[in-house]
């Protein structure tokens, strides 16, 4: 069988993450509306009768302003080295600009490239014809596709694009494997995307999660977590009035949980309020931000 990795980048928001869903047909990524959603590199394993296909998702390439983002930008640029194709994500219904760019003078690709124009739904003929214009001017051996990947038009011909790349080799991940990422780690995510959700542009990219207990019995799943924040008033925007935000949030996570094990779920969430942790080397660490 053929086998390799592929890298899925761009900038944030442009719908790396729904991609990378959509090629595997289950979600691994959480997917909101909010600007750097994707904070890790996560893989997600796709597998047929011809191939294994590695996914990387990766966190949206910008111009870092603290210590989590310049990881944010270094672990995303790092997942072009060592695989077999890279997939810049690039969203059609917005014109090239200052952020582009930006990751263009970043970008260095010494293998196959292919260029995905997502969300093509929400863009005019001439908007896509002027992008696709300007990015195969920039990189001319480049594929170049045009996809919805929320409508997931085209989802086939990206994955055909990509085994064309491919050659022979090893399984990598066991047969029915789906990511390289542990529950805790789909719990965390999953409790920061209704934090996402719920708090609109409040607070929500100077909040971290973190699973301090989870147990997995035969009829539960059983979670404390901690929501940390950075400053007092962000704590209390996430516990809202008499509690609601936070009752809100638990409400969402827990049915994404019940979704997720097919059981009952029992929730606890908790807010800590740990100052400037976006720039402190050992919290961010601590958190998983390495």
């Amino acid at each position: 069988m053929k086998s390799g990795f592929v890298a899925i980048i761009g900038r944030p928001n442009v719908g790396k993450s729904t991609i990378l869903n959509a090629l595997i047909n289950q979600k691994v990524s959480i997917v909101t509306n909010k600007a750097q959603t994707t904070r890790d590199n996560i893989k997600g394993i796709y597998e047929d009768d011809e191939a294994q296909i590695v996914f990387v998702d990766t966190p949206g390439i910008h111009k870092p302003h603290h210590e989590l983002g310049r990881i944010m930008n270094q672990s995303a640029l790092a997942s072009t080295s060592g695989v077999e194709a890279v997939i810049l994500v690039v969203d059609v219904a917005k014109p090239f600009g200052d952020g582009d760019a930006f990751l263009v003078g970043e970008l260095k690709v010494d293998c196959p490239l292919i260029i995905v124009l997502n969300k093509i739904d929400l863009a005019k003929i001439d908007q896509v014809q002027s992008l696709k214009a300007r990015y195969r001017e920039l990189y001319p051996k480049a594929h170049i596709i045009e996809m919805s990947a929320i409508r997931l038009f085209n989802v086939d011909d990206l994955l055909k694009i990509i085994k064309s790349h491919l050659e022979e080799g090893p399984r990598y991940y066991p047969l029915g494997s789906v990511s390289d990422r542990d529950e805790s780690f789909f719990i965390k995510e999953l409790i920061r995307e209704q934090v996402l959700m719920q708090l609109r542009e409040e607070v929500p990219h100077q909040i971290a999660v973190a699973v301090e207990k989870f147990q997995l019995k035969s009829k539960a799943v059983v979670v404390e977590a901690l929501i940390i924040v950075d400053k007092p008033s962000q704590k209390a925007i996430v516990i809202g009035k008499d509690g609601a935000r936070i009752k809100a949030i638990g409400i969402k996570a827990r049915e994404a949980l019940e979704e997720r094990f097919h059981k009952t779920a029992y929730l606890q969430l908790y807010v800590a309020i740990k100052k400037d942790w976006l720039n402190n080397p050992r919290l961010l660490k601590e958190y998983g931000y390495k």
